[in-house]
């Protein structure tokens, strides 16, 4: 719960979470001194866009539901539709059933899970749907699935079918980060990575993220931190007596954000010229 509490953002998923542990706990506690219990899906429907930290909470309820003695391993299986659908008739129950064998005792998260039943026609999609369903009833003591993508298609996914709609009666909805908490986010990663963020960059990068440019590079930290990396080994080839007093105190320049962000508007830009 503290690594709950811990994470930026995400007010309304950490109370659905938090409600939920205690409603599992007090279903555990009622079990193990003999009274009677309702019956209590713990499969999940996480819904919002890309990078709002739905991985991140469905690894952290596997965790939980080890330590609540729901699970009995606790890991998270992560897969999309090209790790359950195969190309040929048979195939596709076979793949699934893998996926599902290594999820046994944990957690199974099918990203992007609306893309199993948007393609209609004869596609193999619902082998994989129909051969989930079986297990999840099957091994509704020892498996726990969540199903995540975007909103909408998720809705329809969910409706697409009687059998998903009685097992995924749990809704958590992941609204997209502020600028302020992309921006305390960015900190923590370089933080985690041994530097800091100079503060004359501070400024520049919310009005970045309050422009959307972590929606045009997801991997903005990733970029920014390997820049840092590369011009701290040149300085340092060049001058290793400067390479300790570097070391010591880091930091993200106002230069390193700002010329990555150009090379990311200046494809961007050149990506709409295309389209065109």
């Amino acid at each position: 719960r503290r690594e709950l509490e811990g994470y930026i953002g995400l007010a309304a998923v950490k109370r659905e979470v938090e409600s939920l542990i205690n409603l599992v706990s007090v279903q555990k506690l009622r079990k193990e001194n003999g009274l009677p219990v309702s019956e209590l899906s713990l499969h999940m429907v996480f819904s919002g866009n890309p990078g709002t930290g739905k991985t991140m909470i469905a690894r952290l309820m596997a965790r939980v539901y080890r330590c609540l003695g729901i699970l009995s391993k606790g890991q998270l299986v992560e897969v999309d539709r090209g790790g359950l659908v195969a190309g040929y008739v048979g195939q596709t129950a076979i793949k699934t059933g893998e996926v599902l064998q290594k999820a046994m005792g944990g957690v199974l998260f099918i990203d992007e899970a609306y893309t199993l039943t948007d393609r209609g026609g004869s596609d193999y999609g619902q082998e994989a749907v129909d051969t989930l369903l079986k297990a999840m009833e099957d091994h509704r003591e020892d498996l726990v699935v969540i199903v995540a993508g975007y909103t909408e298609p998720m809705e329809r996914f969910i409706h697409s079918n009687p059998g998903l709609e009685s097992r995924f009666n749990r809704f958590l909805h992941f609204p997209d980060y502020t600028a302020q908490e992309l921006a305390e986010i960015f900190e923590l990663r370089c933080k985690s990575s041994g530097y800091t963020l100079a503060n004359d960059a501070r400024p520049l990068l919310l009005r970045l993220l309050a422009g959307g440019l972590l929606s045009r590079c997801p991997g903005l930290v990733t970029r920014v931190l390997k820049k840092k990396d590369k011009r701290n080994a040149e300085n340092a080839a060049k001058n290793p007596d400067s390479f300790l007093t570097q070391t010591m105190e880091p930091k993200v320049e106002y230069s390193i954000l700002f010329t990555i962000s150009t090379m990311i508007c200046t494809t961007s830009r050149r990506l709409r010229d295309r389209r065109k």
